[in-house]
């Protein structure tokens, strides 16, 4: 893989180009000191992976990945600040690594890389609604959708309920309800918001989900009911 490493500090590249000389398929193309030069180079050569830091005089590395659009290079941000994480997965990197970046974790980061272009040679495959990143216990986490069986407000956090386990999120239920796919999940209660295809059964006014019963609460009934098309 053709990679180009762009920072404005210029010991930051060297440091990068030493981690890259370790890992037999991966190539340096260039090296840029703005995300400007990044961005005319990859106008007029092939680049497959970004080393991209975030803060730049100018354009910074979110511009320079918004600007390139999702059809652009992988991209694996660079970067000594642990603030632009959740932006950053927004627009879909494949990975968040924080200076100084270890070997361990480098080849980790390539390894994902690797996995997302045999998956189809794009960043990710998943939608903007296939996967939410929360913050655990300090940590971002990606959760799947898919998995979430429903959540549940308890006091200033909320808890994501899924098959095994469940994530506290320091949030209020509205703020998640905003991020989810209206289509999927929807609030049924005050302290509830369910996954539509998880319910199993409505018992005596509650749903029903992996055994337990979740209150519904009457200003929610009748669009409940038209979610599910109640005969």
């Amino acid at each position: 893989m053709n990679c180009l490493i762009i920072d404005d500090n210029k010991l930051a590249r060297t440091a990068m180009k030493q981690l890259v000389s370790h890992v037999d398929q991966l190539h340096v193309a260039g090296e840029c000191a703005s995300a400007i030069d990044a961005y005319n180079i990859l106008q007029k050569e092939k680049i497959d992976l970004l080393l991209l830091d975030i803060e730049m005089p100018g354009m910074d590395g979110l511009e320079l990945t918004r600007n390139i659009g999702k059809n652009g290079p992988v991209i694996i941000f660079t970067t000594a600040k642990k603030d632009y994480a959740l932006e950053a997965f927004e627009l879909h990197v494949a990975d968040y690594l924080i200076k100084p970046v270890s070997p361990a974790r480098f080849i980790q980061a390539i390894e994902r890389v690797k996995e997302l272009k045999q998956a189809g040679n794009k960043v990710v495959q998943e939608t903007d609604h296939e996967f939410i990143f929360i913050r655990d216990s300090g940590v971002l986490k990606r959760v799947k959708l898919d998995e979430v069986l429903y959540l549940e407000a308890m006091g200033d956090y909320v808890k994501l309920h899924t098959g095994q386990k469940f994530h506290a999120v320091h949030s209020t239920l509205k703020a998640i309800e905003e991020r989810l796919p209206a289509t999927k999940f929807m609030r049924v209660h005050r302290s509830y918001i369910v996954a539509l295809d998880k319910i199993e059964s409505i018992e005596d006014g509650a749903i029903v989900i992996a055994k337990n019963a979740i209150p519904v609460a009457d200003a929610y009934r009748a669009s409940l009911n038209s979610k599910l098309n109640l005969l």
